[in-house]
């Protein structure tokens, strides 16, 4: 009978130890499974492009599949195994300012859910918007001068002169007519060349004249003298 009790008393005991260490090992257990806590993301630049990394820091190396959507829209899907240290795998996109992705983590049956508040992109852009360049005002060429301000007269449209010239029919009251001939139309070829085609024709005549009324005084000179002496 007391073989029995001491019998009894040892299952129990070993029964409780069996309990702890399997409860040990179940705490244990979950605490070394994927969950999603084990996941991360950021929104950032490389160089002028924007990515999206997601870190997997599974210390029990659980394969997973993340997917990254923008709204309803599927921006990427890539498998990661990950490690205590971390396993990163970046997927490239052109991210807005101020814009939230999803990020879905599947993993077994272990994971199946969003990384919770997903991932919200910095403030600025990666890559500047430009600032458009005034256009340069274009300067005349040589080969096309600016306009005078004052338009110049052609040659063929002559100035007027300031006070007209009287004609010789508009000469001054009183004066004696030329006596010299003008050539026929009543223009004067003195104003077109400086002398008249005629002051040959005219210094003819004149010697003439002179010759003539040489021999007339000296005609009369001699009837004079033949008439005292008679």
């Amino acid at each position: 009978m007391s073989i029995s009790l001491r019998t009894a008393r040892s299952v129990r005991i070993l029964g409780v130890a069996s309990a702890s260490a399997a409860l040990a090992l179940g705490v244990a257990g979950n605490a070394f499974a994927c969950n999603i806590s084990e996941f991360s993301a950021v929104a950032k630049c490389d160089g002028e492009k924007g990515v999206i990394s997601v870190t997997d820091k599974d210390p029990s190396g659980t394969p997973a599949t993340v997917t990254v959507f923008l709204g309803d829209k599927l921006i990427g899907t890539q498998d990661v195994v990950g490690s205590r240290e971390g396993v990163t795998v970046d997927f490239a996109e052109d991210w807005a300012p101020n814009t939230t992705y999803r990020v879905h983590v599947k993993a077994g049956r272990l994971v199946d859910e969003d990384i919770k508040s997903g991932v919200t992109t910095p403030d600025e852009a990666c890559t500047p918007e430009s600032t458009p360049t005034p256009t340069p005002t274009p300067t005349p060429s040589a080969s096309q001068p600016e306009e005078s301000a004052t338009p110049t007269p052609s040659a063929s449209e002559p100035e007027e002169s300031a006070s007209p010239t009287p004609s010789a029919s508009e000469s001054t009251p009183g004066a004696p007519a030329s006596s010299v001939p003008t050539p026929a139309g009543g223009s004067s070829n003195l104003a077109e060349t400086g002398a008249s085609s005629n002051t040959g024709v005219i210094a003819g005549i004149a010697a003439a004249l002179v010759v003539v009324g040489g021999g007339a005084v000296f005609f009369g000179l001699r009837r004079r003298g033949a008439s005292s002496n008679s």
